[in-house]
């Protein structure tokens, strides 16, 4: 058994604060002086960076629809022991998941699979005793959750806190922890994809310093604790989805930069215990892929936004051509699809020349073109995985890839999301995958070892000559 102290901070719904709320205890508990761990329930790549960021310590994605509550477990108690408290901002409101029930991928389920503590964030404007109303149903839906608190974002005041302390704890009996006052000081900057990242994202340490100080007056950090600290042992994994240790024999090169930085670290870490050095670059800034890369992964990202250098690096292009036609496994996620395509077209309609390895153009949408989890069957046979295999992901993108080929071998058969029934997506040429689905390889463990198997047979051939 292992003792984690650990939270898991919900929301009533989205856009109540739970990043906020979330990262800003991270902060203050952190220059309180404990080792926090920050976790994200879902898919969601921007959250965690705030995360990591406020803690010092990498945050971790926990998927309850991706992997299974096993896996989910050992990722956590992997990542979280030693912590003086481990904190799990959710995702959407408490009970919403993937499908009408409520539960597969939802912030409770997971609360359910950690035995965590769940401490409720709920916008506290325009209310006063109608929050015990709204905390109470929260409550009483599962009665298998345990309610550690509440905090409240946006309260007009210290005596406007008063009331909804008094209305929650006299009506409900669930303790009210503390507030954050309403401030444009705190606002989070947003864009199409959700929060501004934080490789982007400039002035972010005193942002994280305000917001910590704040909470750290009007919120009660010990109360925090206390609530961490109720929660019982977990049981240590039985089994592993991380292979004994193996020596680093292959190089990825993994773009890491402000274009494209959307990648779980439990997935990487698999591709190192597999037996893969990871290498990060610039598509942005270096002017060629790092010497002697056996593989390439750019995963998702922001490329919409950075068109003019991306496109202006003619070298990196043509390094990344060149690697492809030498036959080094490649794979491209989402953004980095869009990088590898003929090119992207913008929200302005300005069109930029990219790799021109993915057959089409990327052209980006006014509105939402795909969110949601989806079922993958693999139609070709690919560096991942096999031909008939079924795989789980998740897309969130707002861009269509458009004059695409119909002979164009395509890699996967997708279905399980609203509007999405027998959709082929996604590019399968020669050592080349690249798709718009992003995957878990937790999930899989076996498509990393596929990727660096991949990578390896790549080396013994350029040893070859």
């Amino acid at each position: 058994m292992v003792t984690i102290p650990r939270v898991v901070i919900a929301g009533v719904q989205s856009g109540v604060g739970k990043t906020t709320i979330a990262t800003g205890l991270m902060a203050a508990l952190a220059k309180k002086g404990c080792r926090v761990q920050g976790f994200k329930a879902g898919p969601d790549y921007i959250d965690p960076g705030y995360h990591t960021a406020a803690t010092g310590n990498i945050s971790r994605n926990l998927d309850g629809w991706m992997l299974d509550e096993a896996t989910v477990r050992e990722l956590f108690v992997r990542a979280a022991r030693g912590a003086d408290i481990a904190i799990v901002e959710g995702v959407m409101g408490l009970y919403d998941g993937f499908g009408a029930d409520g539960c597969t991928g939802s912030t409770a389920q997971l609360a359910r699979c950690l035995r965590a503590p769940v401490v409720l964030a709920v916008d506290a404007k325009g209310m006063a005793a109608s929050a015990a109303a709204l905390v109470l149903g929260y409550q009483k839906f599962d009665p298998q959750l345990t309610f550690g608190g509440v905090v409240f974002n946006r309260a007009g005041s210290e005596s406007h806190y008063r009331l909804l302390k008094e209305a929650v704890e006299g009506a409900v009996g669930v303790r009210a922890l503390g507030y954050l006052e309403k401030s444009a000081a705190f606002q989070m900057p947003e864009r199409h994809l959700g929060l501004v990242p934080t490789a982007e994202k400039s002035g972010l340490a005193p942002f994280l310093d305000r917001l910590a100080g704040a909470l750290a007056r009007t919120v009660d950090l010990e109360g925090i604790l206390e609530v961490a600290r109720s929660a019982p042992p977990l049981d240590d994994p039985k089994q592993s989805i991380f292979p004994g240790e193996q020596k680093r024999d292959v190089n990825i090169a993994v773009a890491r930069d402000r274009a494209f930085n959307f990648y779980y670290q439990d997935a990487l870490d698999l591709l190192s215990a597999y037996g893969a050095e990871l290498v990060p670059f610039s598509p942005l800034a270096d002017r060629a892929l790092p010497e002697d890369a056996h593989g390439l992964y750019i995963g998702g990202g922001f490329p919409e936004m950075f068109l003019e250098p991306l496109a202006g690096n003619r070298t990196m292009l043509a390094s990344i051509t060149a690697a492809f036609h030498r036959g080094m496994p490649i794979y491209a996620e989402c953004g980095g699809l869009m990088y590898l395509s003929g090119g992207i077209t913008d929200f302005a309609g300005n069109h930029y020349l990219l790799a021109g390895l993915v057959p089409g153009r990327a052209c980006m949408q006014k509105k939402l073109a795909a969110l949601g989890y989806l079922t993958a069957e693999v139609l070709t046979d690919n560096i991942l995985a096999k031909k008939g295999e079924v795989l789980r992901g998740h897309q969130f993108r707002w861009s269509v890839l458009e004059d695409v080929p119909p002979d164009v071998r395509r890699a996967y058969r997708l279905s399980g999301a609203k509007n999405v029934r027998d959709e082929q997506e996604g590019i399968v040429r020669g050592s080349l995958l690249a798709s718009y689905l992003h995957l878990h390889f937790a999930a899989r463990p076996d498509l990393a070892r596929s990727f660096v198997e991949s990578c390896r047979r790549y080396k013994r051939s350029l040893a070859k000559g």
